[in-house]
């Protein structure tokens, strides 16, 4: 079985590919998460908004695996961010998941009506508290995340924002590497809008891959972490198999180069004031 490398974040490391749990298009059962780590996934994604975490416990409570050996996140959903409410989430997500740590806790979006600092510290509390060993923020412009860092009393580790060939993250990822964070890209595979494109298709001709595992391959080359979800055995084998090629210097910029300007999926505008970056 194929281990996943690592990349280093604050204080620990996270497995460089990871299993999504949401937003569910359907299909989503203990059983999808039970054949992602059977097949050697070692990094789950949930969140209280998705009503996924009870199925990843039960997937983890069936795989017989060491609780160290897998890394679980979950996140803290924007109208829960006050103190009292964040506690709560928390202590929800804890008892679904049948764990007694998160190996990483995130706000899952920022909420304007809120204040920032009030927000970081329920997030740092969690660390402190010893029930995440991690902590993190998704859905964070650059300026957003400027801030929390600068006002969290704890490091933050990891950003968490949607990435794939068709959305230019330069910016971001920028921002991410100069704070010293893991990224961490959601819709890695764009839902499913890549696979007839003719650049994505003969690149992945030549490495006798799919589309799937070039774009994949894509982020994991520039040391982001993404977490793909599928419902269907075959596919969730696939995402994983794709540590043993390489993309070269001169296709990493032919994808690069795919990015358009309506390529967002996700719409944080309507949620964070100040636009997105």
């Amino acid at each position: 079985m194929t281990t996943t490398p690592s990349f280093a974040i604050p204080g620990g490391s996270i497995p460089a590919l990871g299993y999504g749990t949401g937003p569910m298009t359907g299909g989503m059962s203990a059983d999808a998460v039970l054949t992602a780590l059977k097949i050697g996934y070692r990094h789950i994604d949930t969140g209280r908004k998705y009503g996924t975490e009870h199925l990843v416990g039960e997937a983890i409570a069936a795989s017989g695996l060491p609780r160290g050996d897998i890394f679980v996140t979950t996140k803290v959903s924007h109208e829960n961010l006050r103190p009292a409410d964040f506690a709560r989430s928390v202590e929800e997500s804890l008892k679904a998941l049948r764990l007694d740590y998160v190996d990483l806790m995130m706000v899952h979006w920022p909420n304007p009506d809120i204040p920032l600092d009030v927000v970081m510290s329920a997030l740092a509390k969690t660390k402190r508290d010893g029930v995440a060993r991690h902590i993190g923020v998704a859905n964070f412009n650059t300026t957003l995340l400027d801030q929390a860092i600068r006002l969290c009393d704890e490091p933050l580790s990891v950003l968490q924002a949607e990435y794939h060939p068709y959305l230019d993250q330069t910016k971001l990822l920028a921002a991410v590497r100069r704070h010293g964070l893991a990224f961490v890209a959601y819709c890695p595979l764009a839902r499913g809008r890549m696979f007839s494109d003719v650049v994505l298709g003969d690149i992945a001709a030549a490495h006798g891959k799919g589309i799937a595992q070039v774009a994949l391959r894509w982020l994991i080359q520039q040391n982001v972490v993404p977490i793909p979800f599928s419902s269907k055995p075959e596919r969730i084998a696939d995402n994983f198999n794709i540590f043993d090629f390489t993309l070269s210097d001169d296709e990493m910029k032919r994808i690069a180069a795919l990015k358009r300007p309506d390529g967002r999926i996700a719409n944080p505008v309507e949620r964070v004031s100040g636009g997105w970056d």
